[in-house]
């Protein structure tokens, strides 16, 4: 049975290209030449490929990927797999592109604390947008998003368990300073990583006490294409009917509803939280 095409496939398509190629861009100019080893399968291959020079990186790179590609299948299913596998195989090409196209020999500059900078932000807010779609860049990202599943904890935590110990090698591999250089980077981007998810997944939750709720209902129904709980108060002061309006829109459509609020009934009371974390219809977990 064919599967339409439809604009979210799109976009998770531009997704997945989008960071896929910003990790790239931070592993192949700014972890690979300074040594830096954050975790994950190019940080083994890096650290590997200093014990193992007559092994190619490359081939050292697609053993461990695919490895736990089929442990991630196994476990995650197979729509996990399939996004992920061809994330692995985009990224694997990009920098085998770079390559050729920009040889490098040694650090773009002789700054390696702003190298550093560079190669844990890029690949973390790459990770991030990934783990959104519930996809990966493979390696250990794999082995993070099972311990997301089974003991329900943050990205960026499981992140930074998994990584840990590969970070701490480079002490032995590479000497004092390159390996605090990764442990300060392994830090970093576990804290980045659940800051650019929780950015990406943000949403406002309202609370709206009016007197006039027709039109307001009306627009989050009709034009927001949203639901809402609505139900009867009353004021402590002079006893009036109120209503008391609940509900949850995106970020965007939290400022067009400002708007229709104040239009609608200047003195309406409205409490506006944010919020990453709404299970439901229309949202995360929703049908």
């Amino acid at each position: 049975m064919k599967t339409k095409l439809t604009a979210q496939h799109m976009k998770t398509f531009l997704i997945l290209n989008i960071a896929t190629l910003i990790t790239a861009i931070g592993v192949y100019f700014f972890k690979y030449p300074n040594h830096f080893s954050t975790g994950g399968v190019s940080g083994i291959t890096v650290v590997l490929g200093h014990y193992l020079p007559n092994i190619s990186l490359g081939g050292i790179n697609w053993i461990l990927n695919l490895a736990l590609l089929a442990v991630g299948i196994i476990v995650l299913g197979k729509g996990f797999g399939a996004t992920t596998a061809y994330v692995t195989v985009a990224l694997s090409a990009i920098m085998s592109a770079f390559e050729v196209w920009f040889p490098l020999s040694k650090p773009l500059t002789d700054q390696p604390l702003l190298e550093l900078i560079f190669g844990v932000v890029l690949p973390a807010i790459g990770a991030a947008m990934l783990f959104n779609i519930n996809s990966s860049t493979g390696g250990t990202d794999i082995i993070a998003m099972i311990l997301k599943k089974y003991i329900h904890t943050s990205s960026g935590s499981a992140l930074f368990v998994v990584d840990t110990l590969i970070a701490f090698v480079t002490f032995f591999a590479f000497g004092p300073t390159t390996g605090l250089f990764s442990i300060l980077g392994l830090g970093v981007k576990s804290l980045i990583v659940d800051f650019v998810m929780e950015s990406m997944n943000m949403c406002k939750s309202f609370t709206i006490i009016t007197d006039k709720p027709d039109n307001i209902c009306s627009y989050i129904k009709d034009t927001l294409k949203r639901g809402a709980t609505v139900y009867k108060a009353e004021g402590i002061y002079n006893h009036s009917d109120k209503t008391v309006i609940m509900t949850a829109v995106s970020k965007q459509q939290g400022i067009s509803l400002q708007q229709v609020i104040k239009n609608t009934d200047p003195h309406a009371f409205v409490l506006i939280t944010s919020t990453s974390e709404i299970i439901g219809k229309g949202f995360r977990g929703g049908i």
